[in-house]
């Protein structure tokens, strides 16, 4: 009996001994309030990995980190630490526009530092920084005469999901422009994702992966490789390997926001707190706005982009927009289609496009000029194609053309099919790949950085995914990167009912959206109904946050609904304070938001398709205030199925931040409140 005991205790001692040496911790740390704890750890054979717990609990499991690399053997295994520091950080900047005006930083830095002694003394930095309500880590590559120039194939980066869970997902490297449904399904079956990837595990935790200051480096999507495993992708360059670099450099972070509730990802800053300050100095140039245009009639079909006798962008249909954007106190007016080379299959070439040669009916100094003299800027568009090398031959003499005339944004568009943007390899042949390539990254930020140099904003539609680069170039005011409001104008099948309730705990989670809301004819071409209310459609100017807000329907449906059209006159779109009430991923949302130029509190909220009724506390108004409610709501039969979805109810009552207001959500349907200090 005792020789069994002795054998039994060393075997336990033996397997503890294995165990430690197979999984060392190398290195730990917490967030600063000790809700979120990092470990790094070297497992058998030097492979790295690390791991995350949540109040106590593993979120994170044991996870892979590394490089697979093409000019050297790769960055996985035979690892030793150098060296490791924890740092903590704490500082508030300001936003020059955003969804709050100040933006808590506060961190703990933990930094790691790893050789391979067998291969070359090769070292590696890994750097988390760590939140409370989320962790970014990224990967630094010294300057070292070992690998001078950096070729990766491929990220080993793994996040091994802890419980199990329900994911909110886009197929990557499908419909450019991330424009594809969001899809709901079990973690463990997804396929190969696009970020931000929403999860909500078993025990209510929700988790967002995204990735934050993608900078000349290749888009991360995240595959699927065994149960809850992910795995970072990198996307594949038409050049070769997916990243190459030289000397010195950083990886963009891999970001994790973790929270109790959806709402409680999209309070977090972690995504634009891992971005540089701002690279441009004085952008008081940017200003955020409403704005109208050239734009609808062509979803309805009603008109064309392309010169002919239905060619929208004349100049008789542009004053008459400016002249409407005047009268209603509209900043800009977008024209779409001004500019030769439509007539072509643009959206497989793009390369017949002039960025300087207006259509012969389109008389672009008389019109800014006009528009001038009524208060009002023309918002300029480019159409590429996808066509890279056509743009850039002709971009800074577009935006001299601009900054020349007063337009002082743009929006851009790459409208192509998958995978087959053009680019100029480096041997000057015509390449095709993924717009989040490594050379579509590099092109989006050379178009913003050039637009600076003219004090002109960009609006990117079909673009490269946000990762919080707003913050370094405040001039990138927004971009697409979801279905917008044109998919229920011809879509197939136009936006569920429950699209915005996802979107803003998915794609919101990483930046602005121009979503083009507030159609009140809730109508498409060819008759196609709109899956909303009235009512909602003014609270998604709420909801689906942009700087700059496009008014997207037409001007005579705004002077049809005058009592719906007033909302969209009168909300802001540049914020001092941003708070997410309540909401559950894809059935809800409440969110209230803080006009930086004024006291006044605005609140909407959306549903999916179920009836809802939801408690609004006012507690985030200011105590000892008199408020005046000014309320649009669905009418009490009000339901998106039905013509009922015009039932809209306009109201208002005094209300104090000890009140509790009921709101009822019709069927598709929402709310909208403006809170305006009584006089």
């Amino acid at each position: 009996m005792q020789l069994r005991r002795s054998a039994a205790i060393l075997a336990a001692t033996f397997a503890l001994s294995v165990n430690a040496w197979a999984q060392q911790v190398i290195a730990k740390a917490a967030s600063p309030g000790q809700v979120l704890d990092v470990e790094v750890q070297i497992e058998n054979g030097g492979k790295l990995g690390y791991a995350v717990k949540r109040k106590g609990k593993q979120v994170i499991g044991l996870s892979r980190l590394g490089f697979n690399l093409a000019n050297a053997p790769k960055l996985d295994g035979g690892f030793s630490l150098l060296k490791q520091s924890a740092t903590l950080h704490d500082s508030t900047w300001e936003q020059p526009w955003g969804e709050r005006q100040f933006v808590r930083n506060h961190y703990r830095e933990l930094r790691v530092e790893v050789e391979q002694k067998n291969r070359g003394n090769r070292r590696l930095a890994i750097v988390f920084r760590i939140y409370d309500d989320g962790i970014g880590f990224r990967y630094e590559f010294p300057d070292q005469p070992q690998l001078r120039d950096t070729e990766i194939i491929d990220e080993l980066t793994e996040f091994a999901v802890a419980q199990k869970g329900t994911a909110w997902w886009i197929p990557a490297g499908e419909l450019p422009g991330l424009e594809e449904e969001i899809r709901t399904s079990p973690l463990s079956e997804i396929g190969t994702a696009n970020t931000p990837l929403t999860v909500r595990l078993d025990d209510g935790t929700h988790i967002a992966f995204h990735e934050a200051a993608l900078v000349d480096y290749a888009s991360m999507w995240l595959r699927k490789v065994d149960g809850q495993k992910l795995r970072a992708q990198l996307v594949a360059s038409p050049n070769g390997p997916a990243v190459v670099r030289h000397g010195a450099f950083t990886t963009p972070w891999r970001t994790m926001q973790i929270a109790d509730n959806a709402a409680g990802l999209y309070m977090s800053d972690l995504v634009l707190n891992l971005n540089e300050p701002n690279k441009l100095g004085d952008v008081s140039w940017v200003k955020p706005s409403k704005f109208v245009g050239v734009w609808w009639e062509m979803h309805l079909q009603s008109g064309t982009w392309n010169a002919g006798p239905k060619h929208a962008a004349n100049n008789a249909n542009t004053r008459r927009f400016i002249d409407f954007a005047a009268k209603y106190g509209f900043r800009g007016v977008l024209v779409e289609g001004w500019n030769k080379g439509w007539e072509s299959d643009w959206g497989h070439g793009g390369a017949d496009f002039s960025f300087t040669e207006s259509y012969p009916d389109f008389d672009l100094p008389g019109l800014a000029a006009y528009a001038k003299t009524k208060g009002v800027r023309l918002i300029g568009h480019h159409e590429t194609g996808g066509n890279l090398p056509a743009y850039e031959k002709q971009m800074d003499a577009a935006y001299q053309l601009y900054a020349k005339h007063g337009v002082d944004s743009v929006k851009s568009g790459y409208v192509h099919e998958a995978g087959s943007m053009q680019f100029m390899g480096e041997d000057g042949k015509l390449r095709y790949g993924h717009y989040d390539s490594q050379l579509g990254v590099r092109h989006f930020l050379k178009a913003v950085t050039e637009a600076a140099k003219y004090r002109i904003a960009v609006d990117t539609h079909e673009p490269v995914k946000d990762t919080g680069l707003r913050r370094t170039y405040p001039n990138w005011v927004s971009r697409e990167g979801a279905r917008g409001v044109e998919y229920n104008a011809w879509g197939n099948p136009p936006n569920a009912v429950d699209h915005e309730a996802k979107l803003v705990f998915t794609r919101m989670l990483s930046g602005p959206m121009d979503y083009t809301p507030g159609v009140l004819s809730l109508v498409g071409a060819e008759g196609k109904v709109f899956n909303s209310t009235q009512a909602k459609q003014l609270a998604n100017f709420v909801v689906i946050y942009s700087p700059i807000a496009m008014a997207a329907d037409l001007p005579e449906n705004y002077e049809k609904y005058a009592a719906a059209f007033k909302f969209i006159r009168d909300v802001p779109t540049d914020w001092a304070d941003t708070r997410v009430l309540d909401g559950a991923v894809g059935e809800y949302a409440t969110i209230a938001r803080k006009d930086r130029n004024s006291q006044d509190w605005y609140v909407g909220a959306v549903t999916d398709g179920e009836k809802r009724a939801l408690a609004l506390p006012l507690t985030f108004l200011d105590a000892g205030k008199t408020y005046v409610a000014e309320i649009y709501r669905d009418g009490d039969a009000a339901d998106y199925r039905s013509e009922r979805r015009f039932d809209l109810v306009v109201e208002k009552r005094n209300v104090t931040a000890k009140d509790v207001l009921q709101l009822q959500l019709a069927p598709g349907g929402g709310q909208a409140i403006r809170f305006s200090p009584a006089r």
